[in-house]
């Protein structure tokens, strides 16, 4: 018998809790009937990270600025995965 709390997170699971994560952070920024348009976009393929957050909302805060956040938190949440998770580290 195998004991998945001990195997490294699937790519989907790393693409749900980043996604989750991004949207989590805008929507802590913004009420939601004030975005307009948000789309996060992620894609973990050979142990690589892409996250695309694009963003059309109010002015205050900056969008741009709250993109790169959903971005950091993205990624912050995939590394919590990893630590997390039992296996290779130091």
């Amino acid at each position: 018998m195998t004991d998945d709390s001990t195997a490294e997170p699937t790519d989907e699971e790393i693409v749900e809790a980043a996604s989750d994560a991004a949207e989590g952070l805008v929507l802590s920024r913004y009420k939601q009937s004030e975005v307009r348009d948000l789309d996060v976009t992620v894609r973990f393929e050979d142990g690589r990270l892409d996250v695309d957050v694009y963003l059309d909302a109010p002015d205050d805060p900056d969008p741009a600025v709250v993109a790169s956040e959903a971005v950091e938190a993205a990624e912050a949440a995939v590394d919590d995965l990893f630590e997390d998770a039992p296996g290779d580290g130091p």
